[in-house]
Order: C-alpha cells, then structure tokens, then sequence
C-alpha cells in the first residue's frame, strides 16, 4: 500500500525552503515531478558523468518510505529501468563501521551476490548502468574539504565508509554512476551545490485528496469481502468530513507520518478483537516515535559535526527536555495552544554556547515542526489567546500527543527541582569516589588498624540520602497519576476512549456535555502508566530514554495504594472505564489482579461499548483469579452486539449479576448466553436481559440452560419478544430449574392463556415467590383469575403476581415498583403501547375506587391515579428519563 506523496523540484536558491501551510496551494512555486524526472540529464551534466540527485524534507514527510517504493518499483521493472544495477544503503548503517572498506567490499558485504560485480570494477563507462541510493545522510559526517577528506578513484581501495562516499559525490570515484541522496532540511548544505544536479523536495500529502487516498487504501486494506469493511467504509467517509472542514488534523496530515498515525489509532479503536495481537495506544504512540526517530542523535548540523550521542544524549532525550517540559506545562496549567515567545522561553531560552545554539538551529528545522504546527481553529470555549492576537499561536499537531510527551517527561523524571537534579550529580560523583577511596582504605587498615578510617563510610551516607529522596519523587509520580486520572472536574466527560476518536473523526451531531472549563487531559495519567510497561521500555531504551526497573517497582507500589484508595469511593462509569484503560495500558497483570480485588461492582451502563471496549474489560478480569468473582456487572445501555458478547464471555464468569438490558442482542446471542449458563465456572445468579430483541426462538435457546444450571434464581425476559408459545415453553421448563426465586416476562405480549399456564407452572415451583406479568395483552378476566391463582388462601402457597397496579378491587403492593419500572423504561418502548396500558390502569383503579366503602382506601386509589397520571402526562410530553 503506497500513495506517492507531493515532489517539487526546487533551484539551488530556494533548496532550503518551507511551505507556509499544508493547505495554501499558492505557496508551492515550482511544478511537482517524478522521482524518475529527477534522473533526466541536464546542460550541467552532460559529460558523460551520473547524476547525483539531492531529496530532502522534514521529519515525516515520508523520505524513506519514497525510497523503499523506488526500490521495489525498480525490483518489478517498473521504474528507472535505465539503470541495470542498484545499491541501496542506509547511511546510519555505514556511519558505525568502524573499519576501512572499498567501495566494492561496502557492496559485498551487504549483497553478496554482488561481490565481484562487474559494473563496479570501474572499467570503461559500465558505471552509467548503476544508481547508489545513499538514505538518511544527516546520520554521516561528510567533509568535503581536500585536506580533511583524501581523493580516490579506484573501487578496490580501502577506505572510511564517508570518506568513499564522497567521492562518489564528487565524482572521482565510479563517476559515470548516478547517486539518489536523501536528507533532512537541515543537512542540505552539507553536500556543496556543485556536487548536486537536482534539488527535489518531500513536500508531503498536501491536499486533502492525497491524505483521502492514504486512509483509504489504509484502511479497507484487508478488509474486502468482511464484515469490517462497511465500518472501514464509514470511517473513511467521517475522516474526510473532518479533514474537508480544514481542522487540525488536515494540517497534522500534511505529513504522511500523522496519516500512518491516525490510521493505526483508529485500527486500535474500531478493529480490535480477542484474536488480535494486543496493542495499546501507549505502544502506538511509542512506535510512531521509534519510526521517525529511531537511532537519532542530535548532531550541530556542520561538516565536522560531532554527535550529541556523545556529549549529553538521544535526539528523543533533547525533544523530551524541550517539547516535553513545554507539553507539561501546558497540562499543568490545563492550556494546548501556545505564543511565540512561549516556544522561545521553553525550547531555547537557556541556550548559551555556540555549539548548543547550533544543535537549537538543527532542531528548530528538523524537529520542531514535526510536534507543533500553527493554531488552525481554536475551540470555541476558549479565550486564552483574546489578548494576544498579535502573535500566531501553536499547538501540538496531535493532541494526543501534548499528553503523550508530558507524561514522558515526568515518568523520565524531568520533571525534578533543580535542588533534585544538583543532589544527584553530586551524589554520582561522591558515591564514585567514595567507592575509589573505600576500597584503598579498606585495604591499608588491614595493615594499620586505625579505627579513623571508620570516617570514609560517611562517603556511603550521601547516596542513600539521595536514594530516599529519589523514592519519594517516584511516589509523587504514582500519586500524580492517580490524582489526574480521578480528577473530579472530569468525571462525567465522556470516557478517554471516545474522546480520542471524537479528535480524529470530529464531533458529528451535538457537542458532547463538557463538565469542566479548559480541555480535559484524560490521556496524561493513562499515557504515564502505560510508559512503563516492559515492551515501551524497550523501545525508549531504542530512542536514548531509559526507564530503570527500579523505577517501574517503586511507582507501581505507590499507585497500587493510591489506585486502592480512589475506588473505595463510587466512580461514574466514564472515571470507572478510563481506569479500566489504565490497567490495560499498564499490562501488569499482578498489579490489575491486586487493584481489581477492591472492586466489588463494575457499573458501565450508558458507556458506548466497542469491541475495543470489551476487550480491555475481558482482559483485565482475565488477570484476576478464578476464585474471583463481582457482586455486579452493569452493561445496560451500552450497545452491546453479538461481536462484542462473544468477546465478553470470559468475563461473564466473574460476576453473580449481570445486567444487560437494553442493548441489541438477538436470537443468535441466546447460544452464547446459553452455553454460558451451563458452564460448570459460571456463578451468575441474575441475569437481566430486558428490552434485547431476543424473540421466542432465542428465548427458547435460552431456556436448554435451564437443567443443567444450578447457579441462577433471577431471570428477567421483559420485552423481549417473548409471546404465548415462549411463555408456554418456559412453563414446561420451569420444573427443570429448581432454585428459580424470581421471573420477569413484562411486556412481552403474552394473552391470558399462556400467563395462567405459566403462574400454575411457578405455584408448583419450589422456590420461585415472583412473577412479573404487566403490561402483557390480559383481559380483565385473565387478572382477577391470575390473583386468585396467586391467592395463598386458594392454592395453598404464596406467588406474587405483578400484573396489575390493582388486585381485584385491592391496590397491589408493588404499583409503585411497577410504575417506576415503566417511567425508566417507557422512554425506549412503544408509546402508543404503554399510553395504552397505562389507561387500563386508569380504568380498573377507578373500578376498584368505586368498590370501596372506605373513604380512607378510596383516598389511597386517588393517590395511585396521581402517579398514573403523572407518567401519562410525562410519556406525552417527552419528558421521561433516558433509559
């Protein structure tokens, strides 16, 4: 999957320029061209000799990706078939050789099939047939001065990999040979401009088309002939809405690298499922920085430049202590939009020497640009930037990442006073010679017992001072997380989740309630845990950024206690999935058993679940022990699917009650709930279901788990589609089940026939006490005989029967239950159905009033057809609760 992105051949005077903006077109003064238009001989270069072609762009802009392309396009004879021969090297590979190579020995080494070969043996012109592509040359030191940097032209002669390099540039080696280079912007004055026949520069995918057509290819890759690819379909056409209204995201795009980004975000939220490889979004994050700055060191950016590597660290060290402090700063004072004279007091305000002002320069070209781009829209809410108009503003090109690099530079412990920082340089350097002069004197007491040389284990006592120190400021760090991922100003924002999506699809329908002034950072506290898992660990081990094991061991035992701490109190179910998140991200399994032990309920309702969703909540009940188990699991509301049953299955074993009312769950769901029940593991004693479209096929797949399960004593089918020959079947089946207490059939269009056969069915029961019947398709006569089935007097045994608010001529004891599941419930059914209902309830308290001689129990139905009233009028008025 490729898409070529935008190539403008640039003139030597205009080689080191910028677009001003990814989406103003007037800016790109020159034509765009072909790699293989580069390769056309010019006036310049006609003598015979190769060309040597010079491709430069900023940090993502896709400069390795051009190449590979070109490499393969090459392989399949589909490009540059001129050339019978070519050598591709990466220029950070040569930069470690340590020892002198020829040319020919280069090639061999890392082609072997090429040794010897003959178009390399620099006879005649069989040079012109061969094209060296040399890709990421900032990452060498070239010197093209005479005396720093010897001539040679024979192939066969040892020399430094950079030094053989610059002589195929200059042409005294291979001449005939052309040369593809590419380069950072900030290199490009290495090579002299009158070694160089073309200047092109990545310019990027900058039209919205370009960016349509990388997520497109990206996204329907592997999703033909699937059940994802009408989800990849709509995804694509909400991510190019987003990208039409010129947001933050077209701009961040205008580099191929956010699109690569933005797609592997959305793969994570929308395709994952329990047999794919675990990602998380923290990994993502960390990658998508290994991709770009991998083995990346901050050079000063001049011909004898000398590696960072060496004096203070990693490229990605350099933008933590820049980028980062200022990412920190603004999640701290709750701010993403940032001035010009901001940028300058955090990235380069404390710059003194000349060497350090050069690698600014560097930066600022090469890097900077890549993390933040200029304000494109600000939110509407905010007002930080009212009184300074005058200056353009910045923001990080992914918001996401803001939290990212923030929460990097606190778990790098960056974030330390400046009193910290000293203790530990000076604790270094004593507990050095403490070591020195420990073992020197250790030695010569041996000879001279002198008890004076007991005063050098004072040299021990510094580093362990500073190791306490230490250890509190990794406790702050526990302590941090846990206080920003429960702030309670966020609570009841929607979860973190669905607010990373609504950043890349945009917002479409009303604005989502916002409870808390400023833009909630809910990604900062779960980007800190997820940092220190073992495998993003290992990849900022890659990048210069070491995370010790030490560390990881002191901030988990803090945030254990804290972690505990905050879920003694009650969580909204945003707060509750974001934690969810958190032990996800952390992929800790010991500290997620530990946490998840202090959590007696999992209460999600009205959560939008994907199957992302569930399968981090499947995979945090998976770390917990067998023996394990939730007084309640609340998944109503959530937009359950059968996809998303299936992936939750595993976790259903870990609860008494489960809740799963109003979802979309059909016949086929039944199966999996079914098998479920008649799992010997399963402890579910309540299972809710109403409001699924579950129908009496799916119900009557449902009750095969009725024999073999000895776990469940609540059942409720409310409106579930259940009808006469599904409560017929139940009433068969209901002997098969004997610790039954309680049955819901609500609401499920069941005559009166059906519902006198199942009320005998639950008086010969054993144990069940309760059936629900209202608002079922009964006749007048069909209550008052299903009261007097229930009647202990008559029968013998008490089953309360729910079917009406009245008795016969008594009010039920349970009107006010009933009348309260209607009023949650009524939003979501059929109105006319209900309004229906509800005015027989009308009808039989005004016949049961008039059958009363006592004015205190006429006064009692008076109250009751109050209540009815009331949820009349609210169901008529639209003015009843969501479900």
């Amino acid at each position: 999957m490729h898409v070529d992105p935008l190539i403008m051949s640039r003139k030597s005077g205009e080689r080191g320029g910028l677009l001003s903006s990814p989406l103003d077109p007037a800016t790109l003064s020159s034509h765009a061209v072909t790699v293989e238009q580069l390769f056309k001989s010019t006036d310049a270069w006609s003598d015979g000799r190769g060309l040597n072609v010079l491709l430069y762009g900023a940090v993502g802009t896709g400069k390795s990706t051009v190449v590979r392309k070109l490499v393969q396009d090459w392989c399949r004879g589909s490009a540059l078939t001129q050339f019978k021969l070519l050598v591709p090297f990466s220029c950070e590979d040569l930069s470690e050789l340590s020892k002198v190579a020829s040319l020919r020995d280069l090639v061999s080494r890392k082609y072997l099939h090429l040794k010897k070969h003959p178009l390399l043996s620099g006879e005649g012109n069989q040079a012109k047939d061969v094209l060296f592509i040399f890709n990421g040359m900032e990452k060498m030191k070239l010197d093209f001065r005479i005396g720093s940097t010897e001539l040679c032209s024979d192939p066969n002669e040892p020399l430094p990999a950079n030094v053989v390099v610059v002589n195929l540039l200059r042409k005294y080696l291979l001449p005939e040979a052309s040369i593809l280079v590419s380069t950072r912007l900030s290199a490009v004055d290495l090579i002299p401009q009158k070694y160089v026949s073309h200047y092109a520069q990545i310019c990027g995918f900058s039209d919205p088309d370009r960016q349509r057509a990388y997520f497109t290819s990206r996204l329907l890759q592997g999703s033909k002939d699937s059940v994802l690819n009408p989800n990849a379909q709509s995804l694509v056409e909400l991510l190019y809405l987003n990208l039409q209204r010129e947001s933050q995201l077209a701009a961040a795009c205008f580099l191929p690298s956010y699109c690569w980004l933005t797609c592997a975000t959305l793969h994570y939220l929308h395709f994952t499922n329990a047999k794919a490889p675990i990602r998380t979004l923290t990994g993502i994050y960390t990658s998508f920085l290994r991709l770009n700055f991998g083995g990346e060191v901050m050079g000063s950016g001049t011909g004898a430049q000398m590696s960072l590597q060496d004096q203070h660290g990693s490229l990605m060290l350099y933008v933590v202590r820049t980028v980062g402090k200022l990412a920190f700063d603004g999640v701290t004072y709750k701010r993403t939009s940032f001035s010009e004279d901001e940028l300058e007091q955090w990235i380069g305000g404390k710059t003194k020497t000349d060497e350090e002002l050069r690698q600014l320069a560097v930066f600022r070209t090469d890097v900077l640009d890549f993390f933040l781009a200029p304000c494109v829209e600000r939110s509407r809410n905010s007002n930080e930037a009212l009184g300074e108009n005058d200056q353009r503003r910045y923001v990080f090109a992914v918001p996401a990442m803001q939290e990212y690099l923030a929460a990097l530079y606190v778990v790098l412990g960056e974030n330390k006073s400046a009193l910290e920082k000293m203790t530990k340089q000076v604790t270094v350097a004593i507990g050095q010679a403490g070591e020195d002069v420990s073992a020197i004197f250790n030695i010569l007491s041996k000879f001279i017992p002198l008890r004076i040389f007991a005063v050098f284990n004072l040299l021990k006592l510094f580093p362990k001072l500073y190791e306490k120190i230490s250890s509190r400021n990794r406790g702050n760090i526990a302590k941090t997380l846990a206080t920003e991922l429960f702030r309670s100003e966020d609570s009841y924002n929607e979860d973190v989740l669905d607010q990373v999506e609504q950043s890349l699809l945009g917002v479409h329908g009303p604005q989502p309630k916002q409870y808390c002034e400023g833009h909630p950072f809910e990604l900062y506290p779960i980007f800190m845990g997820g940092l220190l898992h073992f495998g993003n660990r290992n990849l900022l081990q890659m990048l210069g950024c070491s995370i010790q094991s030490s560390t990881v061991v002191q901030i988990t035992n803090a945030l254990r206690k804290y972690l505990v701490r905050e879920l003694s109190k009650p969580q909204p179910p945003e707060e509750l999935m974001d934690l969810l998140v958190l032990l996800y991200e952390f992929q800790n399994p010991r500290l997620t058993a530990e946490v998840i032990a202090s959590i007696r309920s999992i209460r999600l309702s009205n959560i939008r679940m994907t199957s992302l969703k569930c399968f981090i909540l499947s995979s945090v009940l998976s770390c917990t022990p067998a023996s394990y188990h939730l007084d309640k699991m609340d998944l109503s509301s959530c937009l359950l699917t059968h996809q998303m049953l299936e992936i939750l299955s595993p976790a259903f074993r870990h609860t008494k009650n489960l809740n799963l009312q109003f979802n979309s769950l059909g016949p086929e769901s039944c199966i999996l709930l079914r098998d479920l029940l008649l799992d010997p593991k399963n402890a579910i004693r309540s299972l809710q279901l109403c409001d699924n479209p579950l129908l009496e096929s799916g119900v009557c797949t449902l009750l095969e788990a009725l024999q073999g399960n000895q776990s469940l004593t609540h059942l409720s089918l409310m409106h579930t589609g259940l009808g006469d020959q599904g409560a017929l079947e139940l009433a068969q089946r209901l002997q098969q089940h004997p610790v039954l207490q309680e049955l819901n059939v609500a609401y499920n269009n069941i005559g009166d026939n059906a519902a006198l056969a199942l009320v005998d069915a639950c008086r010969e029961h054993p144990s069940i006490h309760t059936v629900h019947l209202y608002l079922n398709a009964l006749s007048d006569v069909g209550k008052q005989s299903l009261y007097v089935r229930g009647d202990p007097h008559r029968t013998g045994r008490r089953v309360k029967v729910l079917a009406s608010v009245t008795e016969g001529s008594d009010i039920s004891e349970d009107w006010h239950p009933i009348l309260n599941v209607i009023r949650k419930n009524a939003s979501s059914w059929d109105r006319q159905r209900v309004q229906q209902q509800l005015q027989v309830f009308l009808r039989d308290l005004e016949w049961g009033r008039q059958q009363q001689p006592s004015l205190w129990k006429r006064l009692h139905f008076r109250r009751v057809e109050k209540g009815v009233r009331q949820t009349l009028r609210m169901l008529k008025n639209d003015n009843l609760p969501p479900p």
